[in-house]
């Protein structure tokens, strides 16, 4: 099963809980988060322009939703005003906040962290995914505070209710045990956020970390508001995969976690889809630049592919053509995503010194699914590992590619030819996926 989320209105850690709730997880899941910190969720329903979602909550213990300010049954403000809150790290003095949870508990370090999430009891692979995701936070707060990742303390996201929203998270997506989690790239809004040392651009810096390691990417937009948290950032950079549009499913299950702040035109949900992928090749969009060139050096052609890449660039190629007065020269064409393509144009025209590049606009490109798997090969006692890619349709193997460098490494150790090393890598993926038995 694939779970697909649609970030176009950005992602928090109470939307995630609520698109979760939505999709079919057992709220029961939660109940260890709740014996163990002064929290519990409340759980209800809100609509967002017409779309009904579901509400998660956080608040302390022993303060009810009623006592809380919060309406888990209501409308649209037909204005667009801000009736709730935003996803702003702090919420100042509005009377709105009693009762929720938000900043409450100390603010905590990250082995502080990590020893109350092993305090709850929680599965291995929970845990694991609970404590990689805060691992991430921490990097993300160090880089920006150039401080240890293990002494920087978290103040937003060390709280109580973070840690309800990470774990909470983490639990739900183990009970719904998809095969794979994916992303469209995520919204951030826009304006400014308030945060514990001071007023700042929209995505907030730690977010910036996070995307630079997460695998999904961002786009501004589409309303002036912090769309994308830390929180929510730190649990899809950890669990998510990115694609450029939603995958071609058999849907099974749907949902949508609410969030808070209103919006005349724009419905401030997440939305999750689960299913089954149809069989069919996945359709991605992209678009095409292209330059003429008559003048790079080898070394600059050379490069391309690996300095684009860097920016974001999906496949490069360099053409031999004739230009003008039948001199040699090149034509670069690269296939990027459009959120891409302005950053990748300008890496191209930095390397090699073009004035213009040309751009066909949005397309498609049809793609497989593909995954890497790491195959250990045993040559005369020794072991190495070899990277071996997998193409899919649907359930279907239909290519299997061993990594030459990793082959080639293999190679100038024990003697092997190179595609002597290749085929024993591919032939042990095949073997694997045919009756999950290594050969």
């Amino acid at each position: 099963m694939i779970l697909s989320f649609d970030g176009r209105m950005g992602a928090s850690g109470d939307m995630l809980l609520g698109a979760l709730l939505a999709a079919g997880a057992d709220p029961a899941v939660l109940d260890p988060v709740e014996a163990a910190l002064d929290v519990r969720y409340d759980v209800g329903t809100a609509t967002r322009c017409g779309i009904e979602a579901t509400d998660v909550t956080v608040l302390r213990t022993g303060v009810d939703s009623d006592e809380s300010g919060g309406d888990h049954s209501h409308g649209d403000d037909p204005d667009g005003h801000d009736t709730e809150h935003a996803h702003s790290h702090s919420h100042g003095d509005d009377p709105d906040d009693h009762g929720r949870a938000e900043g409450s508990g100390p603010h905590r370090t990250l082995p502080e962290v990590v020893e109350v999430v092993e305090s709850l009891g929680l599965p291995a692979g929970v845990a694991a995914d609970a404590t990689g995701t805060f691992e991430l936070l921490a990097e993300a707060e160090a880089a920006v505070h150039r401080t240890d990742p293990a002494e920087t303390t978290f103040h937003e996201v060390g709280t109580d209710d973070a840690i309800a929203d990470v774990v909470g998270a983490t639990l739900l997506l183990a009970d719904l045990s998809p095969d794979r989690v994916v992303t469209t790239p995520l919204a951030t809004g826009g304006g400014t956020v308030e945060m514990s040392h001071g007023v700042y651009p929209v995505p907030a810096p730690a977010v910036v970390e996070l995307a630079e390691r997460a695998d999904w990417s961002l786009r501004g937009g589409p309303v002036e508001a912090e769309l994308l948290t830390p929180t929510g950032a730190a649990i899809l950079a950890h669990t998510a995969d990115g694609v450029g549009s939603l995958p071609s499913l058999d849907v099974a299950a749907s949902g949508y976690g609410a969030g808070d702040r209103l919006f005349e035109h724009h419905p401030n949900v997440l939305r999750v889809l689960a299913g089954e992928t149809t069989g069919s090749l996945r359709r991605e969009q992209v678009t095409v630049l292209e330059t003429h060139l008559d003048d790079a050096t080898p070394e600059a052609l050379g490069g391309l592919q690996e300095t684009l890449a860097e920016a974001g660039a999906l496949d490069v190629t360099v053409l031999p053509t004739t230009m003008k007065k039948s001199r040699p020269g090149h034509l670069v064409k690269v296939v990027v995503a459009p959120e891409n393509a302005r950053r990748v144009a300008r890496r191209l025209a930095a390397e090699t010194g073009t004035l213009g590049v040309r751009e066909h606009g949005s397309g498609h490109r049809f793609v497989a699914d593909r995954e890497h798997q790491t195959v250990a090969l045993d040559v005369d006692g020794d072991s190495f590992e070899v990277s071996v890619k997998v193409a899919r349709i649907g359930e279907e193997v239909y290519d299997v590619s061993g990594e030459f460098d990793d082959a080639l490494a293999v190679a100038r150790a024990t003697d092997l030819p190179v595609r002597a090393v290749l085929r024993r890598a591919e032939r042990t993926v095949r073997d694997v996926d045919t009756d999950g038995t290594d050969s």
